[in-house]
C-alpha cells in the first residue's frame, strides 16, 4: 500500500512516500499532527506525539537527502536535506542513529525556505 503525506509550513509543501516499517506505520496511524520545526544545518526536525515512544528499527547514522527520518533519542521527525554538523561528506549525518522511515518526493532541498520556529504540518495525502 502507497502511504502518502503531505510535510507542509508556511513556505512549502512537499509530497513524501513513507516505507514498510513498523516506525512508519506507527507514524501514519497518529496523522495528522503539528509542531515547530527546529534546523541542525540542512536538518528540519520536529517533535511528534509523545505517545510513539518508538525503539530504533534499523538504524542508520548516515542517510540519504530527501529521507524521512525517526529520531528515537528525541522522538522526533527528521527530513534530511543536505549536510549537517555531524556530515563527513555532502551526506547527511543524523546526531545519533535514526529509523529511516519514507521519502520526500520531488526536491527536498526547498527546505531551506523554512526557518526555526515555523508551525510543520504532517497530514496524509486523501
Amino acid at each position: 500500500m502507497t502511504r502518502i503525506i503531505i510535510i507542509s509550513s508556511d513556505s512549502i509543501q512537499l509530497e513524501a512516500e513513507l516505507n514498510d516499517t513498523a516506525t512508519a506505520d506507527a507514524i501514519w496511524n497518529t496523522l495528522p499532527y503539528e509542531a515547530r520545526g527546529s534546523t541542525w544545518g540542512d536538518e528540519l526536525y520536529f517533535a511528534i506525539p509523545e505517545e510513539l515512544n518508538l525503539d530504533l528499527e534499523n538504524g542508520q547514522d548516515v542517510v540519504e537527502i530527501g529521507d524521512l527520518g525517526y529520531w528515537p533519542v528525541g522522538n522526533a521527525f527528521c527530513i534530511f536535506f543536505g549536510s549537517t554538523p555531524a556530515s563527513t561528506d555532502e551526506r547527511p549525518r543524523p546526531a545519533s542513529p535514526v529509523t529511516v522511515v519514507g521519502k520526500v518526493l520531488g526536491d527536498a532541498t526547498r527546505l531551506r525556505e523554512v526557518r526555526a520556529g515555523v508551525l510543520v504540518y504532517v497530514n496524509k495525502k486523501v
